[in-house]
């Protein structure tokens, strides 16, 4: 089923106002593999069907989500970005533990958007249990991973995973971490799975975001690239807002939020960069 220029422009403008993904012409044929693989599970031939399905009606809303889930690619693995989390654990964790230790208020709070099946959101929990037993006893930690996947958020919350996820964990977190149950099945721990709580999430909802508050850090890696420029400069906006005022925003090392936010300030660090409010 050949998917017009002006059906693929219907279909991208409603997907655009619905969750900020922006779809250029050159996406036309990978939307229209994704919708027509939709169209055959519902028996529909013609597109136009298909949007007016979409956009009427409570069984439309069910049917974005599973368009949504086939338009989002989620290749991500265990520690995706060692300069990043080297930064984080030897640099910027504990200058953001000091101040608060000096209260006696010892917690820290984590996002990480766009988390996928959850590799990101459970390294990052594995790397502060190992600094629990060090320079961050007794405090307490609140990992929150979000997408607007439904599949993938099954998934993490499940905490399974193949070898080619657990590829370049190293050896000493696979023993502590991970239970092998096969060549090809890792099994989060229960002590990782417990610091981290998954949820659904747009990141185009003005309303949901409101909400995702006083954070201290927070990652977004290979998110933004969905989004043209207002897109983009809406939602770092609330990025910047749900940030402590101390707190550290993270994007992919090939990303930048040049002509996107100017409040940011950029931190470079050996391998790598992160913004501080």
């Amino acid at each position: 089923m050949k998917l017009s220029d002006a059906d693929f422009e219907i279909l991208r403008d409603f997907i655009y106002n619905t969750c900020g993904m922006y779809f250029t012409i050159q996406k036309k044929y990978f939307v229209e593999s994704r919708v027509t693989k939709r169209m055959e599970n519902l028996s529909m031939k013609v597109h136009g069907e298909y949007a007016r399905y979409l956009k009427n009606g409570p069984a439309g809303s069910g049917e974005l989500k599973q368009l949504l889930n086939d338009l989002t690619t989620n290749e991500t693995y265990f520690f995706r970005n060692p300069p990043q989390l080297k930064a984080l654990e030897n640099q910027l964790l504990p200058e953001v533990a000091a101040p608060k230790e000096k209260i006696g208020f010892r917690k820290l709070r984590i996002w990480s958007a766009g988390s996928s099946s959850g590799e990101e959101a459970y390294t990052l929990a594995m790397v502060l249990l190992e600094k629990k037993e060090t320079t961050l006893k007794n405090w307490i930690f609140d990992i929150v991973g979000t997408d607007i996947n439904d599949e993938v958020l099954t998934k993490a919350r499940d905490g399974v995973y193949n070898s080619y996820s657990v590829r370049h964990v190293p050896e000493n977190y696979m023993r502590k971490y991970f239970k092998k149950e096969s060549t090809d099945r890792f099994v989060i721990s229960p002590e990782v799975k417990k610091l981290v709580n998954f949820q659904h999430l747009n990141l185009y909802d003005d309303n949901k975001m409101l909400f995702m508050k006083t954070f201290d850090f927070i990652f977004c890696a290979n998110v933004l690239i969905y989004f043209d420029i207002a897109s983009k400069s809406k939602v770092v906006q609330h990025f910047y807002n749900n940030l402590q005022p101390y707190g550290y925003f993270f994007v992919g090392q090939s990303e930048s939020l040049h002509g996107v936010n100017d409040k940011f300030k950029t931190v470079h660090f050996p391998g790598g960069f992160a913004y501080k409010k």
